[in-house]
């Protein structure tokens, strides 16, 4: 089955960097786009970014353009999401997903904190 399991969230101050990591099995890893998506407190989940199978060609919301970079390594069936100038509005809980057919797939989620 499928399974996507994120890492790398944290506490960071202004300005800083930190590196999302989403570990995918359970389906041909390769042959499908993966997206970020992220959901603050008492805000509705929104997309961040993604990625097609080939890592070809990557698109991102305009909130992050400039300051994030989503790629992916198809030999170890990861995705990651590099975040650069992180600002306090970048807090939130961000999640992995997988569109597969008609249905989604999402991880658990790891929180990014971004305070002083």
């Amino acid at each position: 089955q499928v399974q996507l399991v994120e890492s790398g969230g944290g506490l960071v101050q202004p300005g800083g960097s930190l590196r999302l990591s989403c570990a995918a099995s359970g389906f041909t890893f390769s042959t499908y786009t993966m997206s970020w998506y992220r959901q603050a407190p008492g805000k509705e989940r929104e997309w961040v970014a993604d990625i097609t199978g080939s890592g070809g060609k990557t698109n991102y919301a305009d909130s992050v353009k400039g300051r994030f970079t989503i790629s992916r390594d198809n030999a170890k069936n990861t995705v990651n999401l590099q975040m650069n100038s992180l600002k306090p509005e970048d807090t939130a809980v961000y999640y992995c997903r997988l569109q597969k057919g008609f249905s989604p797939y999402w991880g658990q989620g790891t929180q990014v904190t971004v305070s002083s």
